[in-house]
């Protein structure tokens, strides 16, 4: 992936020739992000080689229309589109700075992300997953695989008739069969909870907004969205971030923004990382299946996550 196919997918739709193309570095982990000018625009294309980005792109094209619908200040996606093997996205560029470079409080940026995640757990969708698998009707889906079909429950199930004697995580030595049990009884508690499912953005971050002059707040990157249990899913991610970076006063004006009381919170605390805890062990059975060279960052990770849960 490089500047001359970010300059021919701009042109393609543009019709305009690239003045300059500047690649934008450290922003994004995914896709590459560059800001194209022409005489009479200013874009920003992400484009990625994956075979799965283009279907990708098309979900966050969607999802960022409901945003904008719900008011949530977003950039607008022009177009998408491939260029031999390489997916692309085309978005209006939003003048400002990255909010991990901006100098105002981060508390304001953080709080104003809680007003965002309550609007987005409100767009009506259907299913469970990660992937959109029909936009007119709404419906994700999640890819299945052995023991999973695909469903909230039978997510949690895998999760659990994974703990055996003979579970990897055993031999990970991220927990013994005694302590095993004891998890398991934690995730069957899940089973007949009454949870609400809804969008999550899935990637609540300061690396995901730009503040414009105004201080208004932009939302970024749409890449992670799925339907899975709201508001719990969204904030587990979180606690995560806060966990990793110990910022309570961020974390505490996320929940301030979404209108969650510390007693609230407190109420929620034991089903949050019960699912916390699960989220960190089902991380890391698919690393050991699908990306091994993760398995020592995630098993650190699950480790961690069972000594805060137990």
């Amino acid at each position: 992936m490089n500047s001359d196919i970010a300059k021919q997918a701009v042109f393609n739709y543009l019709q305009e020739d690239a003045i300059s193309v500047n690649s934008i570095v450290g922003k994004g982990i995914v896709n590459k992000i560059y800001v194209v000018r022409t005489a009479n625009h200013k874009v920003v294309i992400r484009m990625n080689d994956d075979p799965s980005s283009f279907r990708e792109y098309e979900k966050e094209r969607w999802c960022i229309l409901k945003a904008i619908y719900k008011g949530i200040p977003s950039p607008e996606v022009l177009t998408i589109g491939k260029i031999g093997n390489i997916a692309y996205m085309i978005q209006t560029h939003i003048e400002g700075v990255n909010g991990v470079d901006a100098t105002l409080d981060k508390t304001y940026i953080w709080r104003k992300l809680g007003m965002y995640a309550k609007s987005i757990h409100t767009i009506e969708v259907k299913g469970f997953g990660e992937v959109l698998f029909d936009a007119e009707k709404k419906i994700f889906q999640a890819p299945t695989h052995d023991n999973f079909d695909g469903t909230w429950t039978s997510f949690v199930n895998y999760n659990i008739t994974s703990l055996t004697k003979d579970d990897d995580l055993i031999w990970l030595g991220v927990l013994d069969y005694e302590t095993s049990k004891q998890v398991k009884r934690r995730f069957q508690g899940l089973i007949d909870y009454d949870f609400n499912f809804g969008l999550n953005h899935g990637d609540l971050s300061l690396k995901n907004t730009v503040v414009n002059k105004n201080n208004e707040v932009y939302l970024l990157d749409w890449g992670s969205s799925e339907v899975n249990i709201a508001p719990h899913w969204d904030v587990i991610q979180l606690m995560q971030v806060n966990i990793l970076n110990t910022n309570t006063n961020e974390f505490e004006a996320f929940l301030d923004g979404y209108g969650i009381s510390q007693h609230d919170f407190k109420s929620m605390e034991y089903v949050l990382n019960t699912l916390l805890l699960l989220r960190a062990f089902d991380k890391l059975r698919w690393a050991i299946d699908c990306k091994p060279q993760s398995i020592t960052y995630f098993t650190n990770y699950a480790k961690l996550i069972l000594h805060r849960v137990l």
